[in-house]
C-alpha cells in the first residue's frame, strides 16, 4: 500500500510539473509576441495609441464621401445601420481618445479611456435621437433613447443624456471642472492677491512626513515672495524686508544686506523609515506579551527618528511602558530608541526609533520660512527640525543665554554654527556684534574676517578672562545710560529713544536739504548694539582660571539680558567641575547633544535622555518657558557654506560700517588666587599706562570740535565701536569731556589751548 501511495504521489508530481512546463511554455510564447511592447514605456506606447485613433478617426471621416475605397463604404454601410446621422460622432469619437492617451502618462488608461469613449458614443446618439424624432440615431440611438423617454419622460431623460456626455469627457480626459472660474471673474493683477497666494505657498513645513529635496523651481518661491514683498516700503510694525525677504530692524541696520540664500543648501536625502505597519505591529505585540493593551495611534517620521505613537488601555502605568524599553529596541533590531512617556499636550506615549537612513537638514530650509523671514525678532534663531518635521525657532533674546554640551563628534561645532549664521544673517555689524572665544583654534576662526567682530577671535585663555571683564564694565556703562534714559531695556531704548530722534533727524534734513555728519552725531543717542559672546570649549578655560571664568560667566548672566548681551556656552566635557550649579542656575536654556551616560545627561538638563541621542546634531532643548525637552536635529552647515557667509560679509561695503577692534586685552595678569574677579574696579583698562596710541589724536578732536560722541570719534578716527567708547571713557577719567546725560551731548570741559584738568 505505501509503495503505491508513494509511485501515485510520484505520477501526481508528474503530471504537475508538466502541467507546469507546459503553462510556461505557452506563457512565454504569448509574452514573446507582446515582448517588444513591453520594452517600450507608457510614455511611448500611448503616443503609438494616439496616432493610430487620429489614423481611423480621419479614415472613418472621408469614408462618407467615398474616399475610404471598398473598404471605407462597406464601413459606413454597416455603422449608418448602427448609429444613423450619429455615425459623424464616431470620427469625433476617435479624435478625443488620441488626445486623452496624448495627455495621459499614467499606465492602465485602456479601462477608463474605454469607458468614457461608450458613455459618449450612447450618450450622443440617444441625443440626436430624441432631438431628431425620426431614427436617425439609428438602432443603438433608439435602445438608448426609447427606454429613457418611457420611464423619465423627454426632458428628464435629456438630461441624464447631457450629465453623462459631461461624465465622459471627464474620464476621458481624467480632469474636474473647475466651477470656481466659472461662476467668479478674478482680478489676477491685483498685488495684495499675488501677495496673499505667494506667503500661503511658502510656509513652513509643519507635515508628519519629510519630503525629498527640493527641485530648483520649488527653492526659487521665496526669492519671488521677496521680489512681491519689496514692492511694499515698510510693514506695519516698522520693519523692513531685504532682497532675500528676511525682515530687520531699520532703526539698527542701516546699511546692511545679509548674504544671499543661494550660497546654503537645503534639506537633502529622504528618510528611511522601513515598513511602518509591520513596526506598529510588533510594537502593539510585545507590549501585549507583558499584559500591556495599547492602540496605535499617530506616526511621525522626522529626519533622523520615527516616532509612533500609542494610547495605553485605562490604568496602565506609563512607568511598564518606559521598562520595557530594551525589550523593544530587541523585538525592533533598532537601538537606541526612545520613549517619551507621555508626549507634551497629548494623552499619548510616544515610541522613538533610528531611522536606516537620515534626512540632512539644511538651513536654507529653514531661512526660507515664513516664520524666520517675517519675524522683527532680531536675535531669532533657527534650532532644527522637530520629529514631526515642523521647524524649531528660538528667540536669544527670551532664552537669554545658552548652554550648549555633547560629546566629540555630537555636532556641537556644526549647532554653533548654524546659530551663528542664524544671527549673521538678521542683524548687520551696527546691529549685533560678537565676542568669539575659541581655545580649539580650529572652529570659530572662521569668522575672523566678518565686519561683526568686537576683536579678532580669541584663543588665548588670559585674553578670554580679560575680554568677559571688558563685557561687564560694558554692561555697567549701559545700565548707566538706560537708567537715565528711564527705559527698563535694551529693546525699549532703541524703540522710544533712538527711533523718535532718528525720525526727528530724517524730518529736519529733508526740510533744510543739509544734513551733516556733526549735525548727526550731535543729535543722535547712542545705538547700542547687542553683544553676543560665544565660548566654544568652557571646560579648557575653567581648567586654568576656574573661579574667574564662573564668577564672569555668573555676573553677566545674572544682569546682562537687559541690555542685550547674551551667552553662549558649549564644553564638551559635561561635568559638575565644568557646568558648575551657579552656572547652571543662571543660563536656564539648554542644548544637549549626544552624551556617554545618564549622569552627564543629568548634569546638563536635569533629566535623563541624552545618552540615547544618535549623534550628528541630533538634541535635546530646553528653555525656561519647557517642562520637557523637546527632541530635535540640528541644520547641518558644511565648512564650504561657512566659509562662502564668511567671504561675502568680509566683501561687504566698509562705509558707514565699524571696523573689527579689539578690545583692550593688555591689562594687568590674572592670578589663580582665590580672589573673585570682580572683587576690584576696571581702572587697569583706564590707566596711564595703557594709554591708547590713538588718545591724543581724539583729544585733539574733541577741543578743536567742541564735540564728543562715541559714533564723532568712529568716523574721524575710523576705528570701531568699542575702541572709540574706550577713548571717550579715557576722556571723560580725565576730565576732558563731562559725564553722559543720557541722549544729550557731552560737554568739553577742556578749551583748547589749555592743560588737562587734574582730576
Amino acid at each position: 500500500m505505501a509503495k503505491k501511495e508513494i509511485s501515485g504521489r510520484r505520477k501526481n508530481d508528474t503530471k504537475v510539473q508538466k502541467n507546469t512546463v507546459k503553462g510556461s511554455k505557452e506563457k512565454t510564447s504569448l509574452l514573446g509576441n507582446i515582448s517588444f511592447f513591453d520594452g517600450l514605456s507608457d510614455e511611448t506606447r500611448h503616443s503609438v495609441i494616439a496616432i493610430l485613433f487620429f489614423v481611423i478617426g480621419i479614415f472613418f471621416s472621408v469614408a462618407p464621401f467615398g474616399k475610404g475605397g471598398v473598404l471605407g463604404e462597406s464601413i459606413y454601410g454597416g455603422f449608418e445601420y448602427l448609429l444613423g446621422v450619429g455615425y459623424f460622432a464616431l470620427p469625433l469619437l476617435l479624435f478625443l481618445l488620441g488626445v486623452s492617451f496624448f495627455r495621459e502618462s499614467r499606465p492602465n488608461i485602456a479601462m477608463t479611456a474605454s469607458l468614457g469613449a461608450f458613455l459618449f458614443l450612447f450618450s450622443t446618439l440617444g441625443l440626436v435621437n430624441i432631438f431628431s424624432g425620426d431614427s436617425s440615431g439609428g438602432i443603438l440611438g433608439r435602445i438608448v433613447s426609447v427606454p429613457l423617454v418611457k420611464l423619465f419622460d423627454t426632458y428628464i431623460a435629456t438630461l441624464f443624456l447631457i450629465a453623462f456626455l459631461a461624465i465622459s469627457f471627464l474620464i476621458m480626459f481624467n480632469t474636474r471642472p473647475n466651477f470656481s472660474a466659472l461662476l467668479f471673474w478674478r482680478r489676477n493683477n491685483d498685488e495684495e492677491e499675488d501677495v496673499e497666494q505667494l506667503t500661503t505657498d511658502n510656509q513652513p513645513l509643519t507635515a508628519d512626513t519629510i519630503t525629498e529635496t527640493k527641485s530648483d523651481t520649488e527653492e526659487e518661491k521665496p526669492t519671488k515672495l521677496a521680489q512681491v514683498v519689496a514692492k511694499i516700503k515698510e510693514k506695519k510694525d516698522g520693519t523692513k524686508v531685504d532682497e532675500s525677504g528676511i525682515s530687520f530692524n531699520p532703526v539698527m541696520n542701516t546699511t546692511y544686506t545679509p548674504p544671499p540664500l543661494s550660497i546654503l543648501e537645503g534639506d537633502r536625502g529622504k528618510p528611511g523609515v522601513g515598513d511602518i505597519k509591520a513596526n506598529a505591529n510588533i510594537i502593539k505585540r510585545t507590549l501585549g506579551q507583558y499584559g500591556i493593551t495599547v492602540e496605535m495611534d499617530e506616526v511621525s517620521i522626522g529626519p533622523s527618528v520615527t516616532r509612533y505613537a500609542l494610547k495605553p488601555a485605562e490604568g496602565v502605568k506609563l512607568s511598564r511602558i518606559v521598562g520595557l524599553q530594551s525589550e523593544l529596541s530587541y523585538a525592533l533590531a533598532a537601538h537606541p530608541i526612545r520613549i517619551e512617556a507621555p508626549i507634551p499636550g497629548q494623552s499619548l506615549v510616544g515610541i522613538e526609533v533610528p531611522n536606516s537612513t537620515k534626512t540632512v537638514v539644511g538651513l536654507k530650509t529653514l531661512f526660507s520660512a515664513d516664520e524666520y523671514r517675517h519675524s522683527a525678532k532680531p536675535l531669532l534663531v533657527a534650532l532644527g527640525r522637530g520629529v514631526s518635521g515642523k521647524l524649531y525657532y528660538a528667540d536669544l533674546a527670551k532664552m537669554p543665554h545658552v548652554l550648549i554640551a555633547g560629546a566629540t563628534g555630537s555636532g556641537k561645532s556644526v549647532t554653533i554654527h548654524a546659530v551663528v549664521n542664524s544671527l549673521l544673517y538678521r542683524n548687520g555689524p551696527e546691529a549685533m556684534r560678537f565676542i568669539m572665544i575659541d581655545p580649539k583654534r580650529v572652529e570659530l576662526t572662521l569668522y575672523n574676517k566678518i565686519p561683526h567682530l568686537l576683536t579678532p577671535v580669541i584663543t588665548d585663555a588670559k585674553k578670554a578672562i580679560l575680554a568677559l571683564k571688558w563685557a561687564a564694565k560694558e554692561m555697567d556703562r549701559r545700565y548707566n545710560i538706560l537708567e537715565a534714559e528711564s527705559v527698563r531695556d535694551i529693546s525699549s531704548y532703541h524703540k522710544n529713544i533712538v527711533e523718535p530722534a532718528l525720525r526727528k533727524l530724517k524730518v529736519k534734513g529733508q526740510k533744510s536739504k543739509v544734513n551733516t555728519n556733526a549735525e548727526e552725531d550731535e543729535q543722535m543717542p547712542e545705538r547700542m548694539p547687542y553683544i553676543v559672546i560665544i565660548l566654544d570649549e568652557l571646560a579648557d578655560i575653567m581648567q586654568t582660571y576656574p573661579r574667574e571664568l564662573e564668577s564672569a560667566i555668573v555676573r553677566l548672566a545674572q544682569m546682562s539680558r537687559a541690555v542685550g548681551i547674551h551667552l553662549i556656552l558649549s564644553t564638551q566635557r559635561p561635568s559638575v567641575n565644568v557646568i558648575t550649579g551657579l552656572i547652571k542656575a543662571n543660563v536656564p536654556a539648554r542644548i544637549a547633544l549626544q552624551v556617554a551616560s545618564q549622569i552627564d545627561s543629568r548634569t546638563i538638563l536635569d533629566a535623563s535622555g541624552a545618552e540615547k541621542l544618535l549623534g550628528a546634531g541630533d538634541m535635546l532643548y530646553i528653555s525656561g518657558e519647557m517642562s520637557k525637552p523637546t527632541r530635535i536635529q540640528s541644520a547641518f552647515m558644511s565648512e564650504t557654506e561657512v566659509k562662502a557667509v564668511v567671504k561675502y560679509l568680509a566683501n561687504l561695503p566698509t562705509d558707514g560700517l565699524p571696523d573689527t577692534d579689539e578690545i583692550n586685552l593688555s591689562s594687568g595678569s590674572i592670578s589663580n588666587e582665590r580672589d573673585p574677579l570682580f572683587s576690584s574696579s576696571f581702572d587697569d583698562e583706564g590707566s596711564g599706562n595703557d594709554d591708547d596710541e590713538l588718545y591724543e589724536d581724539a583729544r585733539q578732536i574733541v577741543i578743536e570740535t567742541g564735540k564728543a560722541s562715541t559714533s564723532y570719534l568712529q568716523r574721524r578716527l575710523k576705528v570701531g565701536y568699542s575702541r572709540a567708547a574706550r577713548l571717550i571713557d579715557m576722556l571723560e577719567d580725565r576730565s576732558v569731556i563731562g559725564p553722559s546725560d543720557g541722549a544729550k551731548a557731552r560737554t568739553v570741559l577742556e578749551k583748547s589751548g589749555s592743560e588737562t584738568v587734574a582730576e
